[in-house]
């Protein structure tokens, strides 16, 4: 069997060092290669006259003439050793980030207060609603008599005037709101005319006035009736101008 040649010398450290990777798997197999077959083989390694020295020797041998390896040697160990240190040389220390404080954030703009809003003026005070009118007052005689029946008349729709009113109540009863007659025809039946106008209580409950009193001597329910019924059987107080 031909075993592989062994290499006179090996590279030293900074020879290795400058080697691309290729060179540096050749050198290593070959040193390999060599430690194997000395191994096996018991071979004596001579090197000449003197001894040949791995100076800086990667591996962690040396070969001396006329001395018998008593034991392999393993650049296994070495290999991976230049590996490891190629690599945690040729690696570039990272920088610790974190380290870095980090920056602080910038405080966010205070936001202007809202310009206080000026106070509202002041609403107008509401205006208070007129009071209601105090009611009308009549006197308490012919001409009040006569103004508020004319009041209530106009509400009602019923036609008639002051002075159609006013002479026919001079001519029926004198302006006596008591008046009586007990000596006509609706006397003698019973039925007596009464009041201002003289009006027979048949016609004052058909013609009554709402709002008015049912007493048909009440000076203001008895004009209302009696020009109500006027304006229904002649148009109005102001064409009667006898008995009616």
């Amino acid at each position: 069997m031909q075993l592989p040649a062994i290499p006179k010398k090996l590279p030293t450290f900074a020879t290795f060092q400058r080697m691309n990777r290729k060179q540096k798997i050749t050198t290593a197999g070959a040193a390999a290669g060599a430690a194997v077959v000395l191994a096996v083989t018991g071979l004596q390694a001579t090197a000449g006259a003197g001894a040949a020295t791995a100076a800086d020797a990667p591996t962690g041998f040396s070969v001396t003439a006329g001395q018998q390896l008593k034991q392999p040697v393993s650049l296994t160990g070495a290999k991976t050793d230049l590996a490891t240190q190629k690599t945690v040389t040729s690696t570039p220390p990272k920088k610790d980030l974190a380290a870095k404080p980090a920056a602080k954030a910038a405080p966010a703009p205070q936001k202007a207060a809202p310009a206080q809003s000026k106070p509202a003026a002041a609403a107008p005070a509401k205006a208070k609603p007129a009071a209601a009118p105090a009611p009308k007052t009549y006197a308490n005689n012919l001409d009040g008599w006569i103004r508020e029946s004319l009041d209530i008349m106009h509400a009602k729709h019923i036609p008639g005037t002051y002075e159609g009113i006013h002479r026919n109540i001079i001519r029926e009863s004198s302006g006596n709101p008591r008046a009586i007659n007990l000596w006509d025809i609706n006397a003698r039946n019973g039925i007596p005319s009464k009041g201002l106008l003289q009006v027979i209580n048949p016609t004052f409950n058909r013609f009554h006035v709402a709002g008015t009193s049912w007493n048909i001597y009440d000076p203001v329910a008895n004009i209302t009736a009696a020009c109500n019924y006027a304006a229904d059987r002649y148009g109005s107080m102001d064409n009667v101008n006898s008995a009616y």
